[in-house]
């Protein structure tokens, strides 16, 4: 019994571990609910869609089976690769401990964030094109098929991935290794409003705001503009051009900001710890 007990309280004490890192820890605490909730939006706005789109009798249903959907996922691949590509390269900066010696060097903040989008370019180019030769081989979908427009689809999307890499950091600036799962979980979390295979309506009118301020949301908009009609919506992509370039120009202020404030604390010498 004493034996069983003294098991008892060990195990507990690892429990206890575990359950005071997510207590003191708000974006761990926030994942265990996050991707259920997550899953449960994007699906049920997507079904919502559908069934009032089937009802009445105004989607193309081709449309709805095929072409948008894989366009959407494809796209969307932009921004997620292009956010993951920004924040994982500096992610394995922190876990080598080496964000100290890199600013030990005469480099400066403009170079690392230069740097940072350089290689999440190369990592996002290199990523999707295996995906785009399946999507054309398994679905007989050709993503080039938008014409000149794919690359204004994709340099809004590739940028809006980038803005959100650029807050994400900055988080990480602020609280350290303890916010990392945030650079898995935030581009993710905006998918539901971000509107990839429903247009703006589908939402529900108090969040269709919070759509409308993302560049993403026009993108979509726009590209099933174009699937359906073959014509370029200009309108759409105007608005997501102008919110980018307000949402980067807020994004690197606050980099900065939380950069400086790093340098200050000494946190970049610790940040990994």
């Amino acid at each position: 019994m004493n034996q069983a007990l003294q098991s008892a309280r060990r195990i507990y004490g690892l429990v206890y571990r575990h359950i005071a890192l997510y207590r003191r820890s708000w974006p761990r605490l926030l994942e265990i609910a996050y991707w259920p909730t997550l899953e449960l939006l994007v699906w049920g706005f997507t079904a919502n869609y559908f069934s009032h789109a089937a009802q009445s009798g105004t989607a193309n249903p081709t449309l709805l089976a095929g072409g948008a959907l894989i366009a959407g996922v494809l796209l969307w691949e932009v921004t997620l690769r292009g956010q993951l590509g920004v924040t994982y390269t500096f992610l394995e900066d922190i876990w080598a401990r080496n964000l100290g010696h890199v600013f030990v060097s005469p480099l400066r903040p403009a170079e690392l964030i230069a740097s940072l989008l350089g290689v999440s370019l190369c990592r996002t180019l290199v990523g999707l094109l295996p995906a785009t030769i399946l999507a054309y081989l398994a679905y007989s979908f050709n993503i080039f098929g938008f014409g000149p427009v794919l690359l204004l689809f994709f340099l809004n999307l590739l940028v809006m991935g980038w803005w959100v890499a650029l807050l994400i950091v900055s988080l990480l600036f602020r609280y350290g290794a303890g916010a990392e799962a945030l650079a898995w979980t935030v581009a993710f979390g905006i998918t539901p409003f971000a509107c990839v295979f429903y247009p703006v309506a589908s939402l529900p009118p108090f969040l269709q705001p919070v759509a409308l301020a993302l560049p993403a949301a026009h993108i979509f908009e726009g590209m099933r503009t174009a699937l359906l009609t073959h014509q370029l919506d200009g309108a759409s992509l105007a608005a997501a051009t102008a919110l980018n370039a307000f949402w980067i120009a807020v994004a690197l202020i606050i980099f900065a900001l939380q950069f400086r404030a790093a340098r200050i604390r000494g946190a970049l010498i610790n940040i990994g710890e």
